[in-house]
């Protein structure tokens, strides 16, 4: 029987969120990090979609590891060979870093309020766990006593405000439970009550714009479509939609340089039946030709990246 030998090549991330499971297990990573100055010097609460699986997700976990006052004995081994790493701002591993996941929350009409609270109230008790050196020492005990997100956000940030403490809260897939409901005709005035008026996710932006006045100072949000936040807007009137923005156009997907150098890293680790120029005429027609930004249309188009990396996986194994 063969020994088994490992390929000495860097693993294919492929499916891979988690920022710094992808650096310690030495995968390949295109590294995105020169956005974070330009993030610094845009509006605090920057809004941002792009098409589902397109490496948001990894983008948000990115930044969390960079800006959480945690992981700063980390820095080094996480970005220290990175443009971040070699340029870092005064901002790095200064912040209490607050994350939701919306994707998992149910939009169905009956029980989308009991997984929003659900999420948040799990999420804010391990916030409050992991911080606990930097908060009051009956800060979950408090927090137990409040009932429903809104309320606990509410509590949150105010305890946050009176420990001198900064928060940068990050929300991924923001409308995913109100796609949701929008898939379902007869759900649509469901919509209409929840983000207008008095409806409880109305009532949850208001209580981050509230928060903003206290201790949150940064928020990044994703999606996939700006209907709900413009719905929404009168309860998050302060985000800036950096969507369609020139200088962010290439933030999240691979540029056909980045494709190209990647191919070219493989193609010299892995036993390759096609020139690299001959991979990006098969992938070009399928993966290549999201423009996001008006101002560069016919220059800079991207490759989805989630979709790359899949190709590059099952090339290289096939």
């Amino acid at each position: 029987m063969e020994e088994y030998i490992a390929p000495r090549r860097k693993r294919i991330p492929y499916g891979m969120m988690n920022f710094a499971v992808i650096r310690r297990d030495d995968c390949y990573y295109v590294d995105k990090t020169r956005f974070i100055p330009m993030i610094e010097e845009a509006d605090k609460f920057f809004f941002f979609i792009r098409p589902r699986r397109f490496g948001k997700s990894l983008t948000l976990n990115m930044l969390q590891h960079y800006y959480d006052i945690l992981a700063k004995d980390k820095f080094d081994a996480l970005f220290g060979d990175l443009y971040i790493g070699k340029h870092p701002t005064p901002d790095r591993n200064s912040y209490l870093v607050l994350y939701l996941n919306f994707s998992g929350i149910v939009g169905e009409l009956h029980n989308y309020r009991k997984g929003l609270d659900a999420h948040c109230g799990t999420t804010f008790e391990n916030f409050c766990k992991i911080y606990a050196d930097y908060l009051p020492q009956d800060t979950v005990e408090e927090l137990r006593t409040k009932e429903g997100a809104v309320e606990q956000l509410d509590f949150l940030y105010q305890v946050c405000a009176r420990a001198g403490q900064r928060i940068y809260l990050f929300i991924d897939e923001y409308d995913h439970f109100t796609n949701a409901i929008l898939s379902d005709i007869e759900s649509l005035h469901r919509y209409t009550d929840e983000t207008h008026g008095e409806g409880y996710l109305r009532a949850f932006f208001n209580k981050i714009k509230a928060g903003t006045y206290s201790s949150i100072e940064r928020c990044f949000i994703t999606g996939v479509s700006p209907v709900t936040m413009d719905d929404l807007t009168s309860g998050f009137n302060i985000g800036t939609n950096y969507s369609l923005t020139p200088e962010f156009n290439e933030m999240i997907g691979f540029t056909e340089e980045e494709v190209r150098q990647m191919l070219t890293y493989y193609s010299t680790t892995s036993p390759f039946n096609h020139s690299v120029d001959e991979l990006i005429e098969i992938m070009k027609p399928w993966y290549d030709n999201y423009c996001f930004a008006e101002e560069c249309y016919g220059e800079t188009t991207m490759y989805n990246s989630n979709m790359v990396l899949y190709f590059v996986k099952n090339y290289i194994q096939r």
